[in-house]
């Protein structure tokens, strides 16, 4: 992590919003330094290098439960168990995963579901959920003939005190500081927009016939940054520009340390027992949410670390006093501005939910002295936004309106400055 610098004063951004560096800085750097990490998504090498996984299985042969992979070549693997909730965990170098994603809904005996994916950009990921608990008494790649490997994962029913013995704490990841990648550069005047598409690598995100939330989120994330790029009035940085896992904890701090005027979280839910409730949501953060369903959403998206095989415990710890307050209070204020925008620009365009603002406790919009809001496309669950995330003229329309919000978050933010600055 860079070192922090100390500024007893404020700044003022392009949008007139004053930020509180120094002891504010300080704080919270305290905190982001307890944050698990991972480097943002820059691959060492092209992905038509990596070992390539196809033919997945997962079969019970008696009291035991094994998982078999077909792979291109021999790799390494090394397997652990994490307890909360109880999963096996299996780390490869990075591999190009070309599996059904319907072959990782399957279950056999006590493993109720797995999933794969890359967990870094030179690391990938299998994770096995567990019904009961486990541990693992095989795990190898072994040659085949024609130079080809085959993955074999073997499992065998603990007792919960064996299995909470063995269960180990992921290592947090060593990220690359985002910093040197967004260094805002000598005379730069443009405002920064961090844009999230949310999930990504070995979270799928919601998965609606075989269609990943990821995937969607990332077309959308990168049509945004084109948009918002071509038209001159603005840097952009994506927290993730690929198929990579990045923790949540590491998005807020790829914001902060970037210096962003900006910070747009991109998702796309899905509610199994709704198909008729549609539209587009947006997000702002608050400790209590607006209502139940907003509470479940940030509950579920909160478990994103977990899902990756990360400890889901809580990294954010209360030590920036009076002055993190002051941010917060103030950053909310235009994250809300920024809401109410996306919800006149896009009301406008696409369809919304019958209640299109909401707050609730979203670790992904937790910077003090970034604006931050969590765009719901809409309901993957539902038919007709399905259709509509995957058209790629709606997608063009929703952008526009996206950015738009953003032309318009800036320049009332400016007025709003300029108002508070004469009222000193």
């Amino acid at each position: 992590m860079g070192t922090t610098q100390l500024t007893y004063g404020s700044r003022s951004t392009g949008s007139g919003r004053p930020r509180l560096h120094g002891l504010i800085g300080l704080a919270f750097g305290l905190c982001l330094a307890l944050m698990p990490g991972a480097a943002m998504s820059n691959p060492s090498r092209p992905a038509n290098e990596f070992a390539v996984a196809t033919d997945a299985r997962i079969e019970q042969a008696g009291e035991v439960v094994r998982l078999t992979m077909a792979l291109s070549r021999p790799v390494e693997v090394s397997a652990s168990v994490m307890a909360a909730p109880d999963r096996v965990i299996i780390d490869l170098p990075s591999v190009n995963f070309q599996v059904q994603p319907s072959a990782a809904r399957k279950s056999a005996g006590f493993v109720s579901a797995f999933r794969f994916g890359m967990f870094t950009p030179d690391k990938s990921r299998i994770i096995l959920d567990l019904a009961q608990p486990a541990l693992v008494t095989r795990a190898e790649v072994r040659s085949v003939r024609g130079g080809f490997g085959e993955l074999v994962v073997e499992l065998k029913r603990a007792s919960r005190a064996e299995f909470q013995a063995a269960s180990v704490r992921a290592a947090p990841q060593a990220p690359e500081d985002p910093a040197s990648q967004a260094a805002k550069p000598q005379g730069e005047t443009r405002q920064l927009v961090v844009i999230d598409p949310g999930h990504g690598g070995i979270d799928p995100g919601a998965v609606v016939a075989s269609i990943a939330e990821k995937s969607v989120v990332l077309a959308f994330g990168l049509a945004l940054k084109g948009q918002l790029e071509a038209s001159g009035r603005y840097r952009v940085l994506m927290t993730r520009d690929d198929d990579t896992f990045v923790p949540l904890g590491e998005r807020v701090r790829i914001a902060r340390a970037a210096g962003a005027d900006l910070f747009i979280s991109i998702h796309a839910d899905s509610l199994t027992q709704s198909q008729d409730v549609r539209g587009a949501t947006i997000y702002t953060g608050s400790e209590r949410a607006t209502d139940a369903e907003s509470a479940r959403l940030a509950a579920k998206e909160n478990q994103a670390d977990a899902v990756a095989g990360l400890d889901a415990t809580e990294d954010m710890q209360d030590v920036a006093g009076i002055l993190m307050d002051l941010a917060k209070r103030e950053t909310r204020t235009f994250s809300s501005l920024f809401a109410r925008n996306l919800v006149e620009k896009l009301g406008g365009s696409v369809r919304l939910h019958k209640v299109p603002m909401r707050s609730a406790g979203f670790r992904v919009l937790t910077a003090p002295d970034v604006p931050s809001v969590l765009i719901e496309l809409g309901y993957m669950s539902s038919p007709k936004d399905a259709e509509l995330l995957n058209s790629l003229s709606w997608r063009l329309q929703a952008v526009a309106a996206v950015e738009a919000a953003v032309n318009g978050f800036f320049e009332r933010g400016q007025a709003v400055g300029k108002a508070a600055a004469n009222q000193r």
